[in-house]
């Protein structure tokens, strides 16, 4: 017997059973979505690998370690997507999308990173992606943050986030910054381990999102980047807080709070939990003003978010979910020679006449026992059940299978009816 193939390390199935709590948050989702006038955009799961490089930067770790980059047959260098705002930008790019004129958008789909799979922290990972384009004020990075407490709030989970935010300043402000730090860190190089050792050459902001604690000392007592910011960051950085005052959005400003890729600037935020352990960042994002220019676009700005689905997900189960039962499920049971040759004609005619009716019908033949054990099992709420005598008389009985309810048989018109009425 052949060696069964298996699903690569990192990378998981989402089954059957699991799939109701994806389309029920993808669900909320859109609608929270539609509620702030977004749209969706859909991107290539593929990319050339000149677009990380320049976007995220060669020094970083993804582009260093982590990207799934390998050539076609015409010898390019493709790459499978590690995060999805350098698409969304490209697109909008090569579409025209931004020529004067603003852009929000949304995005939805499965990113990949080689990297030490764990618990929440995948090969093959699912985010929501949302980036606006063209506002360069900090009321639409305000927006995004209450986009994403909406959300938390339909899902039942706002109590178990909190919100930090930060500032990183402009890419000048940032290099004064970076000159400093590093400075400050080559005084305790014996001290730091052996990845803030390596960051230190190439991106030593990274550093102070270190979880190691023996570090914890020595990056309480470096130097703040908000002490570096001029007038002009300090105010778009105080007025983001005061709309934030004003919209009753309790936040945390946490000045070690960095993101790991290089386009950011100004405004960074962070959703975190205290649930999910190590891995407790829930959404993050920020500014990226010089991203566009970067990419060969006219200057312009642009903000978004990312949230993982798979840590969501994992947060709402935790918190509130309950396997929703189908609601007002059908499940038809067909016994007999004639009955099964026409249940299925006969399904049709039910779901042409009501209105989203959830109607499963039995296949593989089977004793009426059998499929009743099958329709049990499939969390229908009613069966309906077609013998040769129902197709001669031209009806069919009714069986509640969550209640007491007695069995009841209906002609073809009054079952209609009855399914049309249903809750």
């Amino acid at each position: 017997m052949a060696d069964k193939i298996q699903a690569i390390r990192g990378m998981h199935d989402i089954l059957p059973d699991q799939t109701p709590k994806w389309q029920y948050v993808e669900r909320t989702l859109h609608g929270v979505m539609a509620e702030y006038g977004y749209q969706e955009i859909r991107l290539p799961i593929v990319e050339k690998t000149d677009l990380f490089k320049r976007s995220i930067g060669e020094v970083t770790d993804i582009v260093e370690k982590e990207m799934y980059t390998f050539e076609d047959r015409n010898g390019d260098s493709l790459t499978l997507r590690p995060e999805g705002t350098a698409g969304c930008l490209r697109a909008c790019l090569e579409h025209g999308l931004l020529h004067n004129q603003t852009q929000r958008l949304w995005y939805t789909g499965p990113m990949f990173r080689h990297e030490r799979p764990q618990k929440g922290r995948y090969r093959q990972f699912h985010q929501v992606g949302v980036e606006a384009y063209g506002m360069p004020g900090p009321d639409i990075d305000v927006e995004l943050i209450l986009l994403c407490r909406r959300l938390w709030r339909a899902l039942g989970i706002e109590q178990k986030l909190e919100l930090q935010i930060n500032s990183l300043g402009t890419t000048e402000e940032r290099v004064e910054y970076r000159a400093k730090l590093v400075d400050y860190l080559r005084k305790h190089h014996e001290a730091l381990d052996e990845d803030s050792k390596r960051r230190l050459e190439t991106n030593p902001l990274r550093i102070l999102d270190s979880k190691n604690p023996a570090l914890k000392e020595i990056i309480q007592a470096a130097p703040v980047l908000t002490d570096q910011l001029n007038a002009a960051s300090k105010r778009h950085f105080e007025y983001l807080c005061q709309i934030l005052d004003e919209a009753s959005v309790p936040y945390t400003i946490n000045p070690r709070l960095v993101r790991g890729l290089d386009y950011y600037s100004r405004t960074v935020f962070e959703w975190v939990t205290e649930e999910l352990g190590a891995q407790g960042t829930v959404c993050a994002g920020g500014r990226y003003d010089g991203l566009v220019d970067q990419l060969g676009g006219k200057d312009s700005t642009a903000v978004g978010f990312a949230l993982g689905m798979e840590r969501l997900i994992e947060l709402v189960e935790a918190n509130q979910w309950n396997r929703e039962e189908p609601q007002n499920a059908i499940f038809l049971i067909a016994v007999g020679e004639d009955a099964q040759r026409v249940a299925h004609g006969l399904a049709e005619k039910l779901r042409d006449a009501t209105d989203q009716l959830k109607l499963q019908v039995n296949c593989g033949g089977g004793s009426f026992k059998t499929q009743f054990k099958r329709a049990d099992k499939s969390g229908a709420k009613y069966a309906l059940i077609l013998g040769d005598d129902e197709v001669r008389d031209s009806t069919i009985s009714l069986k509640p299978l969550r209640t007491t309810d007695q069995q009841v048989t209906y002609s073809h018109e009054q079952i209609i009816h009855f399914l049309n009425n249903l809750n």
